[in-house]
């Protein structure tokens, strides 16, 4: 996804083990579509935290920080302003993730972030 604008959100957490699927099926299937259709939201994309392994100063290092979340979504806006609109208000309390996600959803994390 090329950047077109300067300001990303994103929503990071984690979901209890036994609603995995149903947080990703609700995700992918209804929050993000729903988001999507906010004013000023451009794009959308998820991603799962995975193992890291990288070389910094010529050695191999497993990077490791615990406690991160295990999911992200990256949400590129128009303006902050979005997240406090009308419209993003109620496109969050839609569906399904008010309801039975959310509730199963833990340390969560949110960013707003200025491309420089």
């Amino acid at each position: 996804m090329p950047i077109t604008s300067r300001y990303l959100f994103t929503a990071s957490m984690d979901v209890d083990p036994a609603k995995d699927a149903l947080f990703n099926e609700v995700y992918d299937r209804e929050h993000v579509p729903t988001i999507l259709k906010v004013p000023g939201v451009i794009s959308a994309l998820r991603f799962k935290r995975r193992p890291l392994e990288m070389i910094i100063g010529g050695e191999r290092k497993k990077i490791v920080i615990e406690g991160e979340p295990t999911y992200t979504a990256l949400y590129e806006l128009e303006d902050p302003s979005v997240l406090v609109s009308a419209e993003f208000a109620k496109a969050v309390e839609l569906g399904r993730w008010p309801g039975e996600v959310r509730p199963f959803t833990k340390n969560r994390k949110h960013f707003m972030w200025e491309k420089i």
